[in-house]
């Protein structure tokens, strides 16, 4: 458990402020919000830091999204400035313009697109957008990632996806730790105990995880797992997503070799 919520919150918040000190002075923060704890918390901490004025909040539906009330009235709640961006016809064109690109259906070994090539889509066109709205801005914009990193720990995010930005406020922060977050920033309830899910697939994140946050973040804290199956997914997964909290490796010439 997190042994001191509102002093995190206060290190968090100087921690942003920081930032923006450093990196764009006059810059907004610029966040997708979902509706979710992930995007509340760190929404809620860039008021917080910078003042409303400071903050756009991006919603981003593909089609139509059950839950984007929630977003609004977590926009409304902070009183910060909002953008509603539809990505819907977007995604169905590039889906539409893969589906039936031969030359792309020759490499594959079926002519659908695969169940992950549909889900990562859109949220690599949500993270395009969020730097298009940035950029668009008059004082310019800094892109807030939003994982946390019990997320980041077995790679549940999507590679320049969600899993970009510029600042990341909760990616050392586990799924409890942001829960305590939000509940010491008062929020309301049912957006924090929301229980989470990617908007993208239809399940919950537990549900395509196959093991409860409570399990995951136990076991990164302590390395105890009773379930020696879920232990031995959890190492795997873990292992395979690396890649995605790496910095992109490359190649070094040494001074020898150069003229």
């Amino acid at each position: 458990m997190l042994k001191h919520p509102q002093q995190t919150v206060e290190a968090l918040t100087a921690w942003i402020a920081q930032y923006f000190k450093e990196n764009g002075p006059t810059c907004s923060a610029v966040i997708g919000l979902s509706g979710g704890k992930d995007s509340t918390v760190a929404a809620t901490l860039c008021v917080r830091a910078l003042g409303g004025d400071h903050v756009v909040g991006v919603l981003m539906p593909d089609g139509i999204q059950p839950d984007i009330d929630d977003a609004r009235a977590l926009a409304s709640h902070l009183g910060i400035k909002t953008v509603e961006v539809n990505i819907g016809e977007t995604v169905s064109a590039l889906k539409k313009t893969l589906a039936s690109n031969e030359a792309l259906l020759n490499l594959s070994e079926t002519d659908d697109l695969t169940r992950d090539t549909v889900i990562n889509l859109p949220a690599r066109i949500r993270m395009t957008t969020l730097y298009a709205v940035a950029q668009m801005l008059p004082n310019g914009g800094r892109v807030v990632n939003t994982c946390n990193r019990s997320e980041d720990w077995v790679g549940y995010s999507t590679k320049y996806g969600d899993a970009a930005g510029d600042f990341s406020p909760l990616s050392n922060l586990l799924v409890h730790e942001v829960l305590a977050i939000g509940r010491a920033l008062e929020l309301p309830e049912y957006l924090v105990a929301k229980i989470p899910s990617d908007g993208l697939s239809g399940s919950t994140d537990e549900d395509r995880l196959g093991f409860s946050y409570a399990t995951l973040d136990h076991y990164i804290l302590t390395g105890e797992c009773d379930d020696e199956a879920t232990r031995a997914r959890i190492d795997r997964l873990h292992r395979l997503n690396l890649h995605k909290l790496r910095l992109m490796p490359s190649f070094t010439l040494s001074d020898e070799d150069r003229a």
